[in-house]
C-alpha cells in the first residue's frame, strides 16, 4: 500500500505506475491526475480522477467502458482481466456459477451486449450473484446514454474501492458497510455467550455459501462484526442461531426434544455502506428480532 503523501511527491511515472489500474486499463486518468498534485486526502484523489473521466470526451469514456472485460462465466475467465478485476470477479463467485446460474447469466449478459454493444459494468463487491443478475434486468430498458451514466457510476464505485486497497491517508472513503449480531438471553435478561451463529448467503438458481461461522461472547455479540471492513454485498441472507445446546447447557427447563433448537433469521441486504444489526432475543420458547442499526 501506497502512502499518500510519497505519491503527492514521487515522479509523474511512478505515480502512474502505482494508479495506472484503478480506472482498468486505462492510465490516461492517473496520468492526468498526477498534474492536480498534492492532494488533501484520498477523497479529494478520487473525486480528482471521477472529475478527470467526467470531462473527457464520450470517445474515450466509451473506450474506458469497453477496455472492462465481459463478465466470466463459469469454466473460462475472459481474456485481458487485470489481476484487480479477477479478484473482483472471484470474491463473488462468477466463476462458480451453477448451470442454472450460467444459462441466466449468459441469457442478460448476450442481450446486454447486442442492445449496447459494450459489456455490463457493475461493482461486483457490492453485490451477490442474484442482485447481478437483478441488476441486469433493471439496466436493460436503458438508453445507450442513460446506460453509459450508470455504467461510469460503477466505475467510479470500482476505483474508489481500488484506491482503498491501494493508498493509505489519514481520511478514508465511505466505502464499508457492516453487519452485526447479538444474542440475548431474556429468560435470565442475560447476554447469551456461548452460541453457535452461522451467516449464509442464500441463491435463487445456486448453492447457498457460508460467509462466516461464529460463537457469541460474554457480551452475547461476535468478537468481529460478521461482515465488515468491505461493503455488505446486496442479497439475501440467513442467520442461523444454535440455542438448543445453550439452554440446555445452563439446565433451564425444556421439552424433549428442545421446542427451539437452530433458529433461522432471514433477512436481505439493501444498502451495502450501511450498518445492518440484526439481534436475537430468545427464550427456550419463543424469539423476537428486529431491524438495528
Amino acid at each position: 500500500m501506497k502512502k499518500l503523501s510519497d505519491l503527492n511527491e514521487c515522479s509523474k511515472e511512478d505515480f502512474i505506475a502505482a494508479l495506472a489500474n484503478v480506472f482498468e486499463h486505462s492510465p490516461w486518468v492517473a496520468g492526468e491526475a498526477a498534474a492536480l498534485r498534492p492532494f488533501a486526502g484520498i477523497a479529494a484523489l478520487h473525486a480528482a480522477m471521477i472529475a478527470i473521466v467526467g470531462r473527457a470526451p464520450d470517445e474515450q469514456k466509451l473506450k474506458l467502458i469497453r477496455a472492462h472485460p465481459d463478465l466470466a462465466n463459469k469454466t473460462q475467465r475472459a481474456a485481458g482481466l487485470t489481476v484487480e478485476s479477477m479478484a473482483e470477479q472471484d470474491g463473488v463467485g462468477l466463476d462458480r456459477l451453477s448451470d442454472a446460474e450460467f444459462e441466466a447469466f449468459d441469457r442478460v449478459n448476450s442481450a446486454y451486449g447486442a442492445k449496447f454493444g459494450f459489456p455490463y459494468i457493475v461493482c461486483v463487491r457490492r453485490h451477490t450473484r442474484d442482485s447481478i443478475l437483478r441488476d441486469f434486468e433493471r439496466r436493460l430498458p436503458n438508453d445507450v446514454k442513460a446506460e453509459m451514466q450508470v455504467s461510469l457510476t460503477e466505475i467510479g464505485r470500482i476505483a474508489a474501492l481500488r484506491l482503498d486497497q491501494l493508498v493509505s491517508a489519514d481520511d478514508r472513503l465511505p466505502l464499508h458497510g457492516r453487519l452485526s449480531t447479538h444474542v440475548l438471553d431474556t429468560h435470565s435478561g442475560k447476554p447469551a455467550a456461548g452460541i453457535s451463529v452461522e451467516l449464509t448467503e442464500l441463491s435463487d438458481l445456486g448453492r447457498s455459501r457460508v460467509v462466516t461461522r461464529a460463537v457469541t461472547n460474554s457480551d452475547g455479540r461476535t468478537d468481529a462484526p460478521l461482515i465488515g471492513g468491505r461493503p455488505v454485498p446486496i442479497g439475501r441472507y440467513e442467520l442461523m442461531f444454535r440455542v438448543g445446546a445453550y439452554f440446555a447447557g445452563r439446565d433451564v427447563p425444556m421439552s424433549d426434544p428442545p421446542f427451539l433448537d437452530r433458529i433461522p433469521l432471514h433477512f436481505q441486504v439493501s444498502d451495502p455502506e450501511g450498518h445492518l444489526h440484526v439481534p436475537l432475543l430468545v427464550t427456550p420458547w419463543s424469539y423476537v428480532t428486529y431491524r438495528g442499526s
